[in-house]
């Protein structure tokens, strides 16, 4: 099972990005195939915090329509949603010390604990950042 990260999920919805088509074919791959695909919850908040933000966009992605996108990622039957569960802690921290993370890595370190601990061992991203961490594997579908 591979993870979708937030910019990916951005590109995907603002057909103002540089990486739209490339990336809106990806998601909609994901999700209109039969293989499990999954998004990290974490992921889906940064998503909407990115895309209504007025300072990010102008104009920003009126708040029904960030939610109307969630929707249909959500309405994909193959999708799976990753929260933390109980274990979370360790493979954090392990990643935190490992990886030396600070500051505002700890998002994506984050992100890439909760995959960890489900099993997903591939995230789709544009961010170089999480080659830092042992246990996933960062690949860019844009490139």
């Amino acid at each position: 099972m591979i993870a979708i990260d937030t910019n990916l999920l951005v590109y995907a919805h603002r057909e103002d990005a540089a990486w739209h088509d490339v990336a809106y074919t990806c998601i909609k791959q994901q999700a209109e195939g039969t293989s499990p695909w999954a998004i990290p919850w974490p992921c889906i908040h940064e998503f909407f915090a990115v895309v209504t933000h007025p300072r990010i966009y102008s104009p920003p992605t009126p708040t029904d329509k960030a939610v109307e996108q969630i929707d249909a990622w959500m309405a994909s039957p193959s999708l799976v949603l990753l929260g933390e569960a109980d274990g979370y802690w360790e493979h954090l921290r392990a990643l935190i010390l490992k990886g030396r993370i600070s500051g505002p890595m700890i998002h994506d370190a984050r992100v890439a604990s909760i995959c960890i601990q489900h099993g997903v061992r591939e995230i789709w991203t544009a961010d170089r950042d999480f080659g830092r961490f042992c246990g996933i594997r960062a690949h860019n579908p844009l490139l």
